[in-house]
């Protein structure tokens, strides 16, 4: 680790030089191998920028959307494939001269395994560029910004042995909940810095030191967890539920490499009390800002995505809190979308738990705050059912705040004036019939979003008649309200004056800092209302 803290993340795949292709005849010559298989080629194809891959290889990287980096620092494109027929038959004829086996048709799972190791080990030299782009206010803004806001509750999950409580919109705290007060320099703990991912394999967790002493409560647990009894497994998880939703020093002391990596296993157990408490466990253990990192690194995503898919319900309802939770550390966020989170999370804001569309929406809000998400949701076809669940009313507040966030880059903008947000926008606020301030606030919000710099919207704001209604909003709107009001109203009547610059003088400009967006109605709500358990 160098001393000053920072680590660059490097994608290498295994090669056979040349020379040691000279030392041992057996060995391929490297133009013989896959770049990201390492192996053989069996079926090799020409890609549209000129390279030669394995051709299941190009499949699970278009099904990944995954393009690897190569030694010479361009990524290959994809879009077109064309067999190799040349290059198939001087492997073959190598291999007969050679006396070497024909190479086998590889395996989709494992080349899959190994394309998802890639993805992950890319992911630090992607954050670097990113944090030089990502659009925000620093945490000390916000906190400075929002001193009056009581602290964030996290209401841990109930055990199976007694009913679970609902803590949906209730402001109020109770013995299965925990209040972690803000630190003096961030507006949430949750500011963790991960050294590197490891380069061995995305999801194998190491134990450094396998000698080192475990603690009698841990030596317990893990033994329930690792016992081939389907019943002492239920009350190992159990007993963990328990300990981490109460312990703030038990959380800390058992997000162990061993703890983890018996806990993994037993979240994709078909026992039902077993997954259940597994996945509830793994949320209260996320809660410590010690601890989010390390288990997003101990390769639990895929999983937890897998039960967002197809796992019972109150299951899945603890899938998008765990998500929720570990998306609040900005160094998970990009890992937690490149691992194909995204989707599953889009599909449970449609989910029949409140519990799931509300942690989901958040999780969203959360990873969308980085450009790479924001490009990824547009791809997947979000915007049009984020803005129809917006007319409907379902988590209105809180798609909103999604919406704020692509509209803060060009596609997330197109995509929501081609599906014609500004008429929708204005249509709500020109009901006077939103359930809540928090909803007209950011409304305003996603319409200044859109206007930054665009012609477009201000053909479309006209047609729309927005004037009226932001001269209303600026009437009897709320404080926040009515400035972002004037806000719109200024850029219709300057746009196309100035330059098409982006950042964090855009949102100070207008006070649409993270904070200053609202997620629920009344002054003393939360300005974070989550659910974690």
């Amino acid at each position: 680790m160098g001393g000053n803290g920072k680590h660059r993340w490097k994608i290498s795949f295994h090669r056979s030089s040349s020379q040691s292709s000279k030392l041992d005849p057996k060995l391929p010559p490297k133009e013989f191998t896959c770049p990201i298989s390492g192996s053989l080629m069996f079926d090799p194809v020409v890609v549209a920028s000129g390279q030669t891959f394995e051709r299941l290889a190009v499949q699970v990287c278009k099904d990944l959307n995954f393009s690897p980096k190569q030694e010479d620092g361009t990524r290959p494109d994809f879009s077109t494939v064309i067999p190799n027929l040349a290059l198939k038959t001087t492997i073959l004829n190598w291999c007969d001269k050679s006396r070497s086996q024909h190479p086998r048709a590889p395996d989709y799972a494992s080349l899959g395994g190994r394309v998802r190791q890639a993805m992950l080990l890319s992911v630090g030299q992607n954050q670097q560029e990113e944090r030089q782009e990502r659009i925000r206010v620093s945490e000390t803004e916000l906190l400075n910004a929002v001193p009056d806001n009581p602290p964030v509750i996290f209401s841990h999950a109930a055990t199976e042995l007694s009913p679970r409580v609902n803590h949906f919109n209730s402001g109020s705290s109770s013995e299965e909940s925990v209040i972690i007060l803000p630190s003096p320099g961030t507006p949430l703990p949750f500011t963790v810095r991960p050294t590197c991912f490891s380069s061995s394999s995305s999801c194998e967790i190491e134990i450094e030191n396998p000698s080192a002493p475990v603690s009698e409560e841990e030596e317990r647990i893990l033994k329930k967890l690792k016992s081939s009894e389907v019943f002492e497994k239920e009350e190992g998880v159990i007993a963990l539920r328990k300990i981490t939703r109460s312990k703030v020093e038990a959380r800390l002391l058992l997000c162990t490499p061993r703890v983890l990596l018996a806990l993994r296993g037993l979240i994709a157990s078909r026992y039902g009390v077993v997954q259940v408490n597994a996945v509830a466990s793994l949320v209260n253990l996320s809660l410590e800002k010690q601890n989010k990192v390390k288990i997003v690194r101990s390769g639990f995503v895929p999983f937890l995505i897998d039960v967002l898919k197809g796992g019972l319900d109150e299951s899945q309802e603890h899938a998008a809190g765990a998500l929720f939770s570990l998306a609040l550390d900005d160094d998970n966020k990009m890992a937690i979308g490149v691992l194909g989170a995204l989707q599953p999370l889009i599909h449970s804001l449609r989910a029949e738990s409140d519990r799931t569309r509300h942690d989901s929406a958040l999780a969203l809000y959360h990873l969308s705050l980085v450009q790479s998400n924001r490009v990824k949701l547009v791809k997947l076809g979000v915007v049009p059912t984020l803005l129809s669940m917006v007319v409907a009313g379902n988590l209105a507040s809180q798609v909103l705040l999604i919406l704020c966030n692509l509209a803060m880059c060009t596609e997330g903008r197109t995509a929501m004036l081609d599906a014609n947000a500004v008429e929708c926008l204005v249509g709500l606020l020109r009901t006077n019939e939103l359930d809540s301030e928090a909803i007209r606030e950011n409304c305003v919000a996603a319409l200044f979003a859109l206007s930054h710099r665009s012609l477009r919207f201000k053909g479309l704001a006209k047609d729309a008649r927005v004037v009226e209604v932001l001269k209303e909003v600026e009437k009897t709107g709320t404080e926040r309200a009515r400035e972002k009001a004037r806000k719109v109203l200024h850029m219709l009547r300057t746009v196309g004056d100035g330059g098409d610059d982006e950042g964090d003088e855009f949102y100070d400009t207008v006070g649409l800092t993270r904070n200053r967006y609202r997620l629920g109605a009344g002054r003393n709500h939360n300005i974070l209302n989550t659910t974690t358990f």
